[in-house]
């Protein structure tokens, strides 16, 4: 078989630009490069967009629903890393390892989206236990996250690049104060939850990797567990996925200082899992790349998977 025609729709993004990166390392696709002139040709784009076996879309909403709109064919397949289509019931959602149901869907349909990368780590600390009878559906869950600044795109690079700013911003930042971030209703529907958790972002003063932390009373659970069994039990769960790495019990105790850093899974597709408290307090935490396993990474991830390749084909 020739090469598979790759064309990413949004190319000079963040998320773009290191898609293209990891792409032109590989032999086995042929990247189609639109004019950067061009880029925002409607006809110019619909042309690429029907060219290529996969799509990317590095694109805001509304321009994601527009070029998903351009396809004129049934064969191009698409992945799409905006908000635009993440609880969308025909569309499969990225994350294979959530399930052997969630991988099937992704291998099977023409229509990706790429999680967000904060819900990346909370859906893969809860929908676990909601699935398996652990965490009541109702359970009041509140969840605080911190990302380099990468997560919020060009315009907050740059306004952390700004020589002006670096005071103002030298400190870890909370924002989405008014509790309606954009990753909440994909956060909602795909960890199985009833309502949405109560979800506290922060920037921090570095670029890229995320850590997404949720606290739970081990008294309201479902069963009888201990941080040792919750631990044990995400081994069992995510045992043989390639890009999942649960830490061992008491891995916290290990830690230089006791503080737990969000950049040791940069530049990787892969996330860890953590599980620590004691016996009336459980705390879950997720660490990755917000850049990787969080954006590109998990488009290439599910790009191999779309094509029936070896999943961490030019992700290791």
């Amino acid at each position: 078989m020739g090469k598979y025609k790759v064309f990413v729709d949004g190319q000079e993004g963040t998320t773009g630009l290191e898609i293209n990166e990891r792409l032109q390392k590989r032999n086995d696709v042929e990247i189609l490069k639109i004019d950067s002139e061009k880029r925002k040709d409607t006809g110019e784009r619909s042309k690429f967009i029907n060219q290529a076996d996969i799509v990317f879309l590095c694109l805001p909403d509304v321009a994601a629903k527009e070029s998903v709109a351009l396809i004129n064919n049934s064969s191009t397949r698409v992945i799409d890393g905006s908000t635009a289509h993440r609880i969308m019931d025909d569309w499969a959602y990225g994350i294979p390892e959530l399930s052997a149901e969630h991988r099937k869907k992704i291998e099977n349909s023409k229509r990706v989206s790429v999680p967000g990368c904060f819900a990346t780590g909370f859906n893969m600390l809860i929908y676990p236990l909601v699935k398996e009878g652990y965490l009541p559906a109702d359970y009041p869950v509140s969840c605080h996250a911190v990302t380099g600044y990468s997560g919020g795109g060009k315009r907050l690079i740059e306004i952390y690049g700004s020589e002006e700013n670096k005071q103002k911003l030298n400190s870890p930042c909370f924002y989405s104060l008014q509790l309606h971030h954009k990753h909440l209703p994909e956060m909602q529907k795909h960890s199985g939850l009833l309502n949405y958790p109560v979800f506290t972002p922060i920037a921090g003063n570095y670029y890229r990797g995320m850590t997404v932390a949720i606290p739970l009373y081990a008294g309201l659970l479902s069963k009888k567990t201990s941080v040792a069994d919750i631990n044990s039990f995400y081994h069992n769960y995510f045992q043989g996925q390639k890009f999942v790495k649960v830490l061992p019990a008491g891995f916290q105790d290990t830690l230089e200082w006791g503080y737990l850093n969000a950049e040791s899974c940069n530049n990787t597709n892969t996330i860890e899992i953590l599980v620590c408290g004691h016996d009336s307090q459980i705390l879950l935490v997720s660490r990755l790349d917000n850049l990787g396993k969080g954006a590109s990474g998990a488009a290439i991830q599910n790009m191999n998977i779309m094509l029936g390749l070896d999943e961490t084909y030019g992700l290791t």
